[in-house]
């Protein structure tokens, strides 16, 4: 039977790692877990040790975790993650299709809106015991799929194929591929001569290529916060936008939506999560309802582009 070495780290301390991080502080995290904050710095010194590598920079404003401290910290939620779904898992073992038990889910803006409700709809009534717990992140930077890849979620709903690699141990599938449309407002003679109204979100490595080769774009003059403020802006007449098909679904009438034809840009959106929880029931719960949801969401944003 194997033993824990020397190197080894329980879950407690597991634990205090991941509170220092997300209190910012030994005393807060102290707090968190009701231990002294002598407790939280003997355990953060013991596991330093181990791992060879300081973890947080200790200063009068708290701690905050070092490179190597964010790797850890990351692998550390990822472990208590799977010491829950083991748990979870041994219990519906007799019981296969029921699955239950907490199951973090993260998702860009435009998915929680048009896609999510009706799957979250249908998993409460499949699977009851699932308790879905959503995060909305912007999807900049490592996004939503950097959300899997910290421990903060077991799934996500992400954009695929940019520039910004997937991180090493996760998994990914597409799930729809969503047109770009032109949008602006409703009846204008001429809408590509309008200013352009963008969000920092949009336009990912997957359209800069199109976007650079059409010169009829100009910059954009307008920088809105998300989506919906765009389509606000581009409704009240305000300028014209370049937007994806999800941020599109349910646009008010006094928005038009104008084909930007057969060398129109697209996007893959899909889901994204670690290889150890993607045979986890809850996961493939989440999948199934996904799958089975995506094929009318697709139809209906197809029309409107």
């Amino acid at each position: 039977m194997a033993r824990t070495t020397d190197s080894d780290l329980a879950p407690q301390e597991l634990r205090v790692l991941v509170a220092v991080a997300d209190s910012g502080g030994f005393s807060a995290a102290a707090g968190t877990l009701a231990l002294t904050q002598s407790a939280v710095s003997h355990s953060v010194r013991g596991s330093e040790r181990r791992i060879g590598a300081v973890l947080f920079e200790r200063g009068r404003t708290g701690a905050r975790p070092t490179p190597a401290g964010e790797k850890a910290v990351a692998y550390a939620r990822r472990v208590l993650r799977l010491l829950d779904v083991l748990t979870a898992e041994a219990r519906g073992a007799a019981r296969p299709d029921a699955a239950q038990g907490p199951l973090r889910i993260a998702a860009f803006r435009s998915a929680a809106l048009h896609l999510l409700p009706a799957v979250l709809e249908r998993l409460r009534v499949r699977h009851p015991g699932i308790e879905p717990r959503v995060r909305i992140v912007r999807e900049v930077g490592r996004g939503t799929a950097g959300e899997v890849a910290d421990g903060k979620a077991d799934i996500a709903i992400a954009t695929l194929g940019g520039s910004v690699p997937l991180p090493p141990g996760l998994v990914a599938n597409s799930l729809l591929e969503e047109p770009y449309a032109l949008v602006h407002a409703t009846g204008h003679a001429a809408p590509r001569s309008l200013p352009l109204v963008d969000w920092a979100e949009n336009c990912g490595s997957y359209t800069r290529g199109w976007w650079a080769a059409q010169d009829w774009i100009p910059k954009a003059t307008v920088e809105a916060e998300d989506d919906g403020a765009v389509l606000s802006l581009v409704s009240g007449g305000h300028g014209m936008a370049i937007m994806p098909a999800l941020s599109l679904a349910g646009a008010p009438d006094s928005v038009g939506i104008t084909d930007l034809g057969p060398e129109r840009p697209t996007r893959q959106v899909g889901y994204v999560t670690t290889s150890e929880l993607a045979g986890s029931a809850a996961v493939r719960a989440l999948v199934r309802e996904l799958r089975a949801t995506v094929p009318r969401g697709v139809s209906l944003l197809g029309g409107g582009a």
